[in-house]
């Protein structure tokens, strides 16, 4: 008996001991590791407003400033995820940043409305946003309905409807130019692209996360004796700036670009989820039902502010998943700490627009394998989908054979209504409408019940 309160004092020091998760490190590895999940994820949050940019008629001063936006953004989003407050944030080392799903949506968008389309695009995302935040607490209840055979194929239709922008920007970007698809051009972005690759394949550690960063850097110089590189957003843009609210217009509210947006939101919630689990297996701290509904939340709010500041829809950055798995560093004030430096990265113009410096076809090199590896984390998600069963193979066949339409067939919906196009082309939007569709008329409403396995003794049916 003498043994028992020693054994419950040591007891009350485990339990008031500090997770990883929730531990702070000296200030030199906190900037330092923090500054590493920034350079993983810099190049796919200054991609999307890259792409978008100039799609809806942008000039390259204008498409710096969104990439910096999108910094200022992604930073404030992962804040809102680390540290969070009230029932907001996963709390968890979990980065935002600009989600690859609302692309081809916006591009869309962008063509039925011209000058326009930034504010509509915005007003789409704000409305999303706050449907996401008030849907969160019954999300988790819902992802049964979401299981990898939907978002595999989801996932993959977005890596594979990106890819025509990599080879765009390999060809140089602008169809009239007389340069257009030439030699050097494309010789220019097969030689990013090696680089990506073998930099991928000798490096280790840090230097391989930021391999793709690398090979931009190092196509670029490359690149500058052969006067391919284009300073003019680096002159116009100055040395520290805000991201003045609503620069591009008050928000416009139009109903197709809206429920564009809001399946783009349920994509991204659901992504979201998994990356939650799977976050929360990594570190140690299984991920519940609370900490889902906090991401998600922190997900929405972070969308839906995003617009004030010119960003646009945030979600989780599967990549640093990945980093925190290999560094071993489960501190979520790590992650913060990198949201601060996106937040400053945000604030100076300069260093958003130093991206704009660097060659088309460099970018299309290296976008290829950026945008692969979206589809390929789509396959490998579609690899624990139960393919086995004849419906789920059905699923995905008539999910992405739909999906790949306006990439395949651009001009396939010309005859419908200019309002239904922003839905019709995109790809993920069509894609994902279908997988749900068809996973719940095959897995849930129409599922055939078990036959009843025979009792000892009792009759077999005749056949």
């Amino acid at each position: 008996m003498a043994e028992t309160p020693r054994f419950r004092k040591d007891a009350v020091a485990v339990v008031r001991e500090r997770h990883p998760v929730d531990e702070t490190l000296p200030p030199l590895k906190m900037f330092t590791s923090g500054l590493q999940h920034v350079a993983a994820m810099y190049a796919g949050v200054v991609a999307p407003p890259m792409i978008v940019g100039p799609a809806v008629g942008l000039s390259a001063t204008e498409t710096a400033f969104l990439m910096g936006a999108s910094l200022f953004t992604a930073g404030l989003a992962t804040l809102l995820q680390t540290l969070g407050f009230w029932r907001i944030g996963a709390k968890l080392p979990f980065v935002n940043g600009v989600s690859f799903a609302g692309v081809t949506p916006m591009i869309a968008i962008g063509k039925g409305e011209g000058a326009d389309a930034i504010p509509v695009i915005f007003g789409a995302i704000i409305v999303a946003g706050l449907l996401g935040f008030l849907a969160a607490p019954y999300f988790g209840k819902l992802v049964r309905f979401f299981p990898p055979v939907v978002t595999g194929t989801v996932i993959t239709l977005i890596g594979i409807s990106l890819l025509p922008v990599a080879f765009n920007w390999s060809q140089g970007g602008n169809r009239t130019a007389v340069d257009y698809g030439s030699m050097k051009n494309i010789g220019m972005a097969a030689l990013t692209l090696a680089i990506v690759l073998v930099m991928r394949k000798f490096l280790r550690g840090f230097l391989q996360q930021i391999s793709i960063l690398l090979g931009l850097v190092a196509g670029t110089l490359i690149a500058l004796p052969l006067h391919m590189t284009n300073f003019d957003a680096v002159r116009g843009a100055d040395l520290i700036g805000f991201p003045t609210p609503f620069h591009f217009g008050a928000p416009q509210f139009q109903v197709a670009a809206i429920i564009s947006m809001c399946i783009v939101m349920l994509v991204c919630m659901t992504e979201s989820t998994a990356d939650i689990l799977a976050l929360g297996r990594i570190v140690g701290r299984p991920a519940d039902e609370r900490t889902i509904e906090g991401g998600l939340r922190a997900d929405a709010l972070g969308s839906a502010l995003s617009p004030l500041f010119n960003g646009f829809m945030c979600s989780a950055f599967a990549q640093n998943i990945g980093l925190v798995a290999m560094t071993k560093v489960r501190s979520r004030f790590v992650v913060a700490a990198g949201g601060g430096i996106l937040i400053l990265l945000g604030l100076c113009p300069v260093a958003a627009s130093v991206i704009g410096v660097v060659p088309l076809p460099v970018l299309g090199g290296a976008g290829i394998v950026l945008f692969g590896s979206v589809a390929a984390s789509g396959i490998q998600t579609l690899a624990g989908a139960a393919m086995e069963k004849g419906e789920n193979a059905l699923i995905v066949a008539a999910s992405v054979g739909i999906g790949l339409i306006p990439i395949a067939a651009p001009e396939f919906y010309h005859a419908f209504p200019k309002d239904l196009l922003v839905v019709l082309d995109s790809g993920i939007s069509t894609g994902c409408v279908v997988a749900i569709g068809l996973n719940l008329a095959f897995n849930h409403l129409g599922a055939r019940k078990a036959a009843p396995v025979p009792a000892a003794g009792d009759p077999v049916p005749a056949h």
